[in-house]
């Protein structure tokens, strides 16, 4: 892992390109998320390097969504990030926007959890708590069947994912739920400056 760039640069860097604080939820949730799965997979030592990853991953979306993946690389480039990371970035379009396969288990990591905390974050919003705290599987799987859903929510991607790390599904909606658990409060926090 090569890229030397700062979380405090890497969140200057996507607030230049995105204001909208759904977004801004999404990056800060994403970069929870992998670095909760850098420490529960063993990878301790790289935790920040997964963490910027996701914190990156959609720099150029919310202007750029025709464009997603191909204009992250000279975003990225023109904020310090290596090449390491550019590749991780773009990997997590993946058959959708961009042919940069996930390689690395922080790339498989990403594109599999990327979507599914977007269904899991739309998932608790329909709960009485809002929160991920009292979800269990179950629920989830039934809004995962339910294709009219959080329609925007890949569910091709997801299963994807899920192969490509060689779990199952149940496995990747276990461990994404518990990510974000961990990570609730302290994004909640993060967003009161931004919205």
């Amino acid at each position: 892992m090569i890229s030397q760039i700062t979380r405090e640069q890497a969140l200057k860097l996507l607030t230049t390109y995105n204001q909208d604080a759904f977004h801004i939820r999404h990056a800060l949730t994403v970069e929870s998320v992998m670095r909760w799965y850098a420490r529960e997979l063993g990878y301790n030592e790289e935790e920040e390097y997964w963490g910027i990853t996701g914190l990156l991953h959609d720099i150029d979306f919310e202007r750029w969504p025709e464009e997603h993946c191909k204009k992250a690389p000279e975003l990225l480039r023109e904020g310090g990030v290596g090449e390491d990371m550019i590749h991780a970035v773009c990997s997590h379009g993946y058959g959708l926007c961009t042919e940069e396969k996930p390689e690395h288990q922080m790339e498989k990591v990403l594109f599999a959890a990327d979507e599914l905390t977007g269904l899991i974050g739309a998932a608790a919003l329909m709960r009485p708590s809002k929160s991920v705290m009292d979800m269990e599987v179950k629920s989830l799987k039934k809004k995962f069947k339910d294709k009219r859903f959080a329609a925007g929510c890949s569910r091709d991607v997801i299963e994807k994912g899920a192969d490509l790390l060689g779990w199952e599904l149940n496995d990747l909606f276990e461990k994404t739920i518990l990510a974000m658990r961990a990570c609730e409060e302290a994004v909640n926090e993060a967003m009161k400056q931004y919205e």
